[in-house]
């Protein structure tokens, strides 16, 4: 877990690995955009704006989603309405929803391309695969910020997570494990006074830094290095593996005869069905029972998309008849 990838030389200022991703990915879909948008006779610099607008109302309903799907984490009655608000907003440690950012950007940028009259299934089929480039490298975000984790498990590549990160947090509040007692006691004179108040949850890093820094014992330093969550898959990475699998899949795809629109049939319709399937080892919170099975938000989601997806494609090719693609431009 790295959620700090490094800091600024001189300045110090840190590069959150979440949000470096999170631009990484976003570079790298625009670039196949407008590799594919050139090879089409569009214009390139159309997508780089749709890829801008599509970057800020993606945060947006990824995090608001998330929020949604997490509410009691974020109106916690110990915290002020600020605190709260605070913590909705703070992206820096993680917590944004595919799906979401799906659902908001979507039509934000489908209304940009109608203003400046883009053919919206040509579009819509250059965007395709870059939504999966994006993903894919974000989820590696997830990974070492530590959220959007997977199921425990026993496979050889479980990771686990350390001292009072999200995973570890979230085992604490479900029992699966406890917190060393030492990481929990704030008993005598060793302890600075405004922690006195607080022995009812368990140190921080930064008051086993402050502690640390202000007696020179370091027991809980060594404690708070020992604890780990229990192992878990790393689910993150199985996202990515899969998002650019797809990715792969979509613009092999592109490049046969086809119906326009029917690439971007296809991705909803498998990566629906994947995420769906990969929510199932994920603790992300059940909100419905179907048959005795629990589905999370993601999960129904999943299979909405996928059931739109599989709509689309079959609804362009046969309104198409398989109208031939437009034929690329020279490289």
């Amino acid at each position: 877990m790295h959620p700090i990838l490094f800091h600024i030389p001189i300045l110090g200022w840190p590069v959150y690995s979440y949000g470096a991703m999170l631009v990484i990915g976003l570079m790298g879909a625009l670039q196949l955009a407008k590799f594919l948008a050139r090879r089409y006779g569009l214009n390139p610099e159309l997508f780089m704006n749709a890829g801008l607008i599509a970057l800020a109302t993606g945060i947006i309903g990824a995090r608001g989603m998330h929020v949604i799907e997490n509410w009691s984490e974020y109106a916690l009655p110990a915290r002020s309405f600020f605190e709260n608000f605070w913590a909705m907003i703070n992206i820096r440690q993680g917590g944004l929803t595919f799906y979401g950012g799906l659902i908001f950007a979507f039509p934000c940028c489908m209304a940009y391309a109608v203003y400046q009259k883009v053919p919206l299934r040509l579009g819509m089929d250059i965007v395709a695969p870059c939504v999966l480039i994006g993903l894919g490298v974000g989820r590696i975000g997830c990974f070492l910020n530590g959220c959007c984790e997977g199921a425990a498990c026993d496979v050889p590549w479980a990771v686990t997570y350390p001292y009072h990160s999200n995973p570890y947090l979230r085992e604490v509040s479900l029992g699966q494990i406890q917190v060393p007692s030492d990481l929990m006691t704030r008993s005598g004179p060793q302890f600075l006074e405004s922690q006195q108040d607080m022995a009812n949850r368990p140190f921080t890093p930064e008051e086993i830094a402050m502690y640390t820094k202000h007696s020179g014992v370091t027991s809980l330093d060594t404690a708070s290095r020992s604890a780990r969550s229990v192992p878990i898959h790393p689910a993150q990475l199985y996202s990515t593996f899969t998002a650019l699998l797809l990715a792969g899949i979509c613009v092999a795809y592109f490049t046969l005869p086809h119906a326009p629109g029917q690439v971007m049939g296809l991705m909803l319709a498998m990566e629906g069905l994947s995420r769906f399937l990969l929510e199932t080892l994920r603790v992300e919170p059940a909100v419905r029972t179907i048959a005795g099975v629990d589905f999370s938000v993601s999960m129904l989601v999943g299979l909405l998309i996928c059931g739109v997806g599989i709509i689309l494609w079959t609804a362009f090719g046969l309104f198409s008849r398989r109208t031939p693609f437009p034929n690329p431009s020279p490289a």
